[in-house]
């Protein structure tokens, strides 16, 4: 009967400690999905990981660098380019075709261009209010890199005498790569403001500086946020008050059987006392019946004695 209970006892309590870490799971998937990181942090680590991963490289060859774990998706791409030939030729990389006649500032005699393409983190790094993401943020740098062998730490700024800057992106929704009509390119600066300009076809964005990038289109109306925000409520507040109901019911159950379980104790000892009557005896634990050793006296007749 009591190795019964405990392994009962033990099934109810590993039930509840399992509802608790589905409750516990489901909370940190809500509190990790409202995360905002810090992006300039995101670009310290992208350089100086880069720095130490980038040994001796070519000029003109286009190198991509494979970040730790904890940034994995991200794509990095590296290439280190003279001067001369950057105000020449430019330099045409994954999202960005970069012209001819471009001043690095100040001057260096070779430079290094770091781009990113943040893919399914640019949620977590960038948000434009009263707009939605409907691509991945792309981004370059520009270093220093004539006393370097690697990037270089002196980043340098851009002047464009003559063509701007293109940057390519896709939209992650298929219906929105043939309209353009309530796209807008979405350029994140230092400062921490957005600017807007036209999308220009297919899907791309001008630039006139270094920076980061994507598309956006104007988010729901705030009514219909309202919505969202009150259907979440409703599951979350659905949810807690199943698991408070399925508590409840199994306390109950566990009350209503251990009820029955004393109920039919008590009848068993009923029972026992219509019969003849033992003594008990303690054993470690447990109370048993125990009859006495001395038996009913014989009755002797006349001149017998016990032998």
């Amino acid at each position: 009967m009591r190795t019964e209970r405990k392994l009962q006892m033990r099934r109810g309590f590993g039930f509840v400690i399992w509802v608790a870490f589905s409750l516990w799971s489901f909370s940190s998937t809500l509190v990790q999905a409202s995360i905002r990181y810090d992006p300039e942090l995101l670009d310290a680590v992208i350089h100086e990981y880069a720095n130490k991963t980038l040994q001796q490289p070519r000029t003109g060859v286009v190198y991509n660098i494979s970040l730790p774990a904890n940034f994995s998706g991200i794509e990095v791409s590296i290439v280190r380019l003279r001067s001369s030939s950057f105000w020449v030729r430019g330099s045409n990389l994954t999202s960005f075709n970069i012209p001819p006649r471009i001043i690095p500032l100040p001057y260096a005699e070779r430079l290094a261009i770091v781009c990113e393409n943040l893919q399914n983190w640019s949620s977590s790094y960038y948000e434009v209010p009263g707009y939605r993401l409907v691509s991945p943020v792309v981004g370059f740098m520009m270093f220093d890199a004539s006393n370097s062998s690697g990037v270089g730490n002196q980043m340098l700024n851009l002047s464009i005498k003559g063509n701007p800057i293109l940057v390519s992106l896709s939209p992650a929704e298929p219906e929105l790569r043939t309209s353009n009509q309530s796209v807008r390119c979405a350029e994140f600066r230092p400062n921490g403001s957005v600017g807007f300009s036209n999308v220009t076809s297919p899907n791309g964005c001008v630039a006139r500086r270094q920076g980061h990038f994507a598309l956006v289109v104007p988010a729901p109306a705030p009514q219909q946020k309202k919505k969202e925000v009150r259907f979440w409520k409703w599951w979350v507040v659905g949810f807690v008050g199943g698991f408070l109901v399925l508590v409840s019911v199994s306390l109950i159950v566990w009350g209503t059987y251990k009820l029955v379980v004393r109920q039919r104790i008590k009848e068993m000892e009923k029972e026992s006392e219509k019969g003849v009557s033992f003594d008990t005896v303690w054993i470690r634990t447990s109370k048993m019946p125990s009859a006495s050793m001395l038996r009913t006296q014989p009755i002797l007749e006349a001149n017998e004695h016990v032998p």
